[in-house]
């Protein structure tokens, strides 16, 4: 069902929730990596990784200040593609640090150049997203064992572009009628020195969507602060044990929520965060996703509790995700959605 009424854009909690989004499809505020891009930083190619951070915290400091220039000499998302470079070199960009060095071989996540496996103008997301235009990258950071792109997630499939050639892209669709640009995959946090230098490179004012598994690394977190203006965000599991179970990833929850907090103060960002149901999860990771939003995000974020589970991949090899949700358990997640009394959610 539908939580409000659908207007121009999309729902009325949709504006609610996402109120800078929507000043931007109107044409009364900037994204926020165009912003980024007017603070002027001074820094040059042979300093060390501390004293480009040390430069990147005094720009930051400029962008909430909105100190800004029009045409500086070198800015901000500059140095935000600069550091995202190096740290490719001994790669943390994601919290599994396989610490591999990208510029040579392949990490963790099975990238190493970034791969697009497909793009294009999407219509099956959330209303007030559509058409978005879409960029999915292969390769992930995750080992979801119901992954419903595990084609692309798992291998190493599709097309190098060069950053000046993706921003085109993004320029065209945007002249075309995307709403935003939506960087998935697979997982866009491996390819986020790619994603910093193709939005350098991008000319018009087209918000970014973040469409991620939140288990960046807090040196991630910091870079993406003033590119993001929507964080799509799953957040998939209540507990660490589930997370190992099904995803491959330790200490899920502490990360995630880490970055559920660390975003919420980020410059201009906003929330769309979906929680899959899955079969038999709805006491150990449903309940306890859904409280923790309410808790710690508040009732207006936009949350969107989707049904759309069905077992892929190898969920076979798990007899209790190996069919899909009940009628019951539906009816429980939207009984849990009106219990925490979340005002702009959307349940389907």
């Amino acid at each position: 069902m539908w939580l409000g009424r659908i207007s121009r854009w999309g729902s009325e909690g949709a504006r609610r929730a996402l109120p800078r989004y929507f000043s931007i499809l109107e044409g009364t505020e900037e994204p926020a990596s165009s912003i980024t891009k007017r603070v002027e930083v001074r820094f040059k190619d042979g300093l060390s990784l501390d004293e480009l951070w040390n430069l990147h915290t005094e720009g930051m400091d400029r962008l909430r200040e909105n100190d800004l220039s029009e045409k500086p000499e070198k800015n901000l998302l500059e140095l935000k593609a600069l550091i995202a470079g190096r740290i490719l070199e001994s790669c943390t960009l994601c919290e599994i640090k396989c610490r591999v060095n990208r510029r040579e071989g392949i990490g963790y996540c099975r990238v190493r150049e970034s791969l697009v496996a497909s793009d294009f103008l999407h219509y099956g997301e959330e209303p007030e997203l559509v058409p978005s235009y879409t960029v999915f990258f292969s390769g992930c950071n995750f080992r979801c064992v119901f992954c419903q792109n595990w084609d692309i997630s798992q291998y190493r499939v599709g097309i190098e572009h060069a950053p000046e050639f993706m921003a085109l892209k993004i320029e065209e669709a945007f002249r075309r009628g995307a709403r935003n640009v939506n960087f998935v995959g697979g997982e866009p946090t491996p390819n986020l020195p790619f994603i910093i230098e193709t939005l350098r490179h991008v000319s018009v004012p087209i918000p970014v969507i973040w469409n991620s598994n939140m288990y960046m690394s807090e040196e991630a977190m910091r870079l993406l602060d003033g590119i993001v203006d929507v964080y799509l965000a799953d957040f998939k599991w209540g507990n660490d044990g589930c997370a190992l179970r099904y995803s491959k990833v330790p200490r899920y929850w502490e990360v995630v929520t880490r970055n559920f907090l660390l975003a919420r103060e980020h410059f201009g960002a906003e929330f769309l965060i979906r929680h899959l149901v899955m079969p038999d999860h709805i006491d150990c990771c449903t309940r306890p996703v859904l409280e923790w939003i309410a808790a710690n995000l508040g009732k207006d974020v936009r949350v969107n509790v989707m049904f759309q589970y069905r077992p892929e991949y190898r969920a076979d090899e798990y007899p209790e995700i190996s069919r899909g949700l009940s009628i019951e358990e539906r009816q429980k997640a939207v009984q849990i959605v009106g219990e925490l009394g979340f005002r702009n959610a959307l349940v389907e």
